[in-house]
């Protein structure tokens, strides 16, 4: 097979190269001019530069740290809660799954369902004054917590974000498990390992690669989460549930301050780049 020299590498470049500067690299020179503007959606086509004075206003502003710290907690619970549950369930039904595939079809029901949707169908469930679930609670025992009231909503976005998302990590957890040749398992029993021990030293150690896979993507979703979270709670009382995205938005859109939010974007972005770079460099040392 004849090798490809450098020229022909950058001719098979050129159209991606091409495609990124132009849906990407606009949008983004677009964005970093505004971010350091004065604009208005009267004056989208004129920004007037102002310097740094939305990347102050938005480090200096305490709802965009709330925010912060909400989308971090959310997001490494849920990735955490969805990666745990997710192999379990992989691992206890992999020897029924084998026998009836059909039964895969059903659990992976709620991936086909748009959060938003998951949203609106759990705050019409949960409604303190017209939900079933409060009814019922509260006709059987008496009483019945608030779901979604500032001291529980957190706690209830996490569980409607991991029952909806832990199918996909099962699924990616069931791939891998099944993956695993039945010759390594056998020969482990053989020498006398429990099943514990050849999931803990057999099973896991191969499974790694998409453990960790999935745990960062699940991180990167529950990060960046906007739509089942605004249907279901919006930006919650005081704040309380307003997520990176969420106070994007609300910026963009409610108050106007399209320099605070690009300039939020901005953050977020280099604050994104900045960690998956360093997890680039890690996975690269393990590997050197």
């Amino acid at each position: 097979m004849a090798l490809v020299t450098r020229a022909e590498g950058r001719m098979y470049l050129t159209p991606l190269v091409g495609f990124l500067l132009l849906f990407l690299g606009f949008p983004a020179i677009v964005n970093l001019i505004y971010s350091v503007s004065t604009v208005t959606f009267e004056t989208l086509r004129s920004p007037v530069l102002s310097g740094f004075g939305n990347y102050v206003a938005v480090l200096n502003d305490r709802e965009f740290w709330g925010s912060a710290w909400f989308s971090l907690r959310f997001g490494l619970l849920t990735a955490l809660a969805e990666c745990l549950i997710g192999l379990f369930l992989a691992i206890f039904l992999a020897p029924l799954l084998s026998k009836r595939p059909v039964l895969m079809a059903p659990l992976m029901l709620p991936l086909m369902v748009a959060p938003a949707m998951v949203g609106l169908m759990y705050r019409l469930v949960l409604h303190e004054f017209a939900g079933p679930v409060p009814y019922y609670l509260f006709e059987w025992f008496g009483d019945s917590p608030a779901f979604l009231d500032i001291n529980n909503a957190f706690r209830t976005l996490v569980v409607v974000e991991t029952l909806q998302w832990t199918p996909f990590a099962f699924l990616l957890f069931y791939m891998a498990y099944s993956a695993i040749p039945l010759d390594v398992r056998e020969a482990s029993s053989l020498d006398g390992a429990s099943p514990l021990e050849i999931v803990r030293w057999i099973d896991l150690p191969l499974m790694k690669p998409t453990l960790v896979i999935a745990f960062f993507i699940r991180f990167i979703d529950g990060f960046r989460v906007f739509d089942n979270v605004y249907a279901l709670t919006g930006s919650g009382a005081g704040g309380s549930t307003t997520s990176l995205s969420i106070y994007i938005y609300q910026a963009f859109f409610k108050e106007g301050a399209i320099g605070k939010a690009v300039a939020a974007s901005v953050v977020l972005f280099l604050a994104s780049f900045i960690v998956l770079h360093g997890l680039n460099r890690l996975a690269g040392r393990r590997k050197g």
